[in-house]
């Protein structure tokens, strides 16, 4: 717990160091942590003592009196504490409440004067809270974080919380929220990172989510419903989970061609159809794709060739043929290939080499034939969805892959400069 406080009040150091300015957080979790100087903390009740910085904050009267207000009134939304965490949640010294963490807004060192800090984050995951979200809590304009993970909160979001227009982190997971789907995150200007799993969200997922500058998106276990909507490869996200959802529909063909930030994404367990779009992998590194209990179709494209630094791929439980190849079996970082229960009629000499490579591979329930744990033979006479086409495009070979191609190039661009640098002129 200790260090999770510590990695907590790191990061916001760095957001206020940084004058609120955006950062990027990569990767699947965590957050990037920096030190910045002469910025003063209080949390928890615990106050430092450095020197006094003569530069006043904006309405530092105002916004503490708000701070209070909000957070009162979010104590009075709170129906069941059991453990004892708002007993502390008492005086107008709101950045003595336990999960509620101050800062001083300003480059200096301004320790001694309590009115120059603001509430700069929430932290209550694990508090097993029980109540509502109030529009008062868009009062706290200066909170970079809010983390109210495994409560047991419900309702809605607010739509005043758009007016958190410094909120970076924004998690609700694991509580009990419901409704459609928070549009109003879409609104919080320098949000990066979004998570709302596990929860009771359902209707459609917004177009606007895939343009919106996240890093982390995490919508999984809810029961949303409906398309995946088609500018999913717009999205700058490093991951993406959309499992355990009821998804219909294709994946998106603009996922085949996402950029190379996207490290992580998650269709599995949906209700999806239709083929593995054409370009998948080509301009990615993705290093865990899983779209497995789903209805897709057809064979695998070429271009998962592509996906070199992929480690895990699984594909289990759907209705994909055809054989699976060199391209699927030789990618250099795999380290789980999952297959089973499928319908593919074989696999080339480097999938039978693939657990001397140390490397997990489950091909069972497929229709391969002279191998153990295949279907039984009435089951593969007829393959499903045989009868649909996947477009695919004919590839050059050897295949060129986009994101390969860029950073060779840049390397390539990058040898040639070198010389004439070097040169005598």
């Amino acid at each position: 717990m200790k260090n999770q406080t510590t990695l907590f009040l790191s990061f916001l150091i760095l957001h206020f160091a940084t004058s609120k300015a955006g950062f990027s957080v990569g990767g699947s979790v965590g957050v990037g942590v920096g030190v910045g100087s002469g910025v003063v903390w209080v949390g928890g009740g615990a106050n430092s003592n450095q020197n006094q910085n003569p530069k006043a904050y904006e309405s530092p009267i105002s916004k503490k009196d708000s701070a209070f207000s909000a957070l009162q009134a979010w104590k009075s939304a709170i129906t069941d504490d059991p453990l004892k965490i708002l007993e502390s949640w008492v005086g107008s010294n709101v950045c003595s409440y336990k999960g509620i963490f101050c800062a001083n807004p300003e480059n200096g060192n301004a320790a001694e004067e309590s009115d120059s800090l603001v509430v700069a984050g929430i932290d209550l995951n694990h508090a097993n809270l029980q109540g509502t979200l109030v529009k008062e809590l868009s009062l706290l304009t200066d909170v970079s974080i809010l983390h109210l993970n495994s409560n047991r909160f419900s309702g809605t979001v607010p739509e005043t919380f758009k007016d958190l227009v410094f909120l970076q982190e924004f998690d609700i997971s694991n509580n009990h929220f419901s409704g459609s789907f928070p549009s109003v995150t879409l609104y919080m200007p320098s949000l990066i990172y979004l998570d709302i799993r596990f929860n009771f969200f359902s209707g459609l997922l917004p177009q606007e989510l895939f343009d919106k500058n996240l890093d982390a998106i995490f919508v999984n276990n809810n029961q949303f419903e409906g398309e995946i909507p088609s500018n999913l490869g717009n999205s700058p996200a490093s991951v993406i989970n959309l499992a355990n959802n009821k998804l219909s529909g294709n994946i998106p063909a603009s996922f085949g061609f996402m950029g190379s930030k996207i490290k992580e994404i998650l269709f599995l367990n949906n209700q999806l159809t239709g083929c593995i779009p054409e370009g998948v992998g080509l301009f990615t590194e993705m290093e865990v794709l899983d779209a497995s209990f789903n209805s897709l179709t057809g064979h695998l494209p070429d271009t998962l060739s592509c996906l070199q630094n992929i480690e895990v791929l699984n594909l289990a439980h759907n209705q994909l043929s055809g054989e699976l190849s060199d391209i699927v079996c030789s990618l250099r970082s795999l380290a789980n290939l999952t297959v089973a229960y499928n319908f593919f009629s074989g696999f080339s000499q480097q999938c039978s080499k693939l657990p001397f490579r140390n490397v997990g591979f489950d091909f069972s329930l497929n229709c391969i034939p002279g191998r153990d744990m295949q279907r039984p033979h009435p089951e593969c006479s007829i393959i499903p969805g045989g009868s649909l086409s996947c477009f695919r495009i004919p590839t050059p070979k050897p295949l060129i892959c986009g994101s390969m191609f860029v950073s060779d190039s840049e390397n390539t661009d990058s040898t040639s400069e070198s010389p004439s640098q070097t040169q005598s002129p």
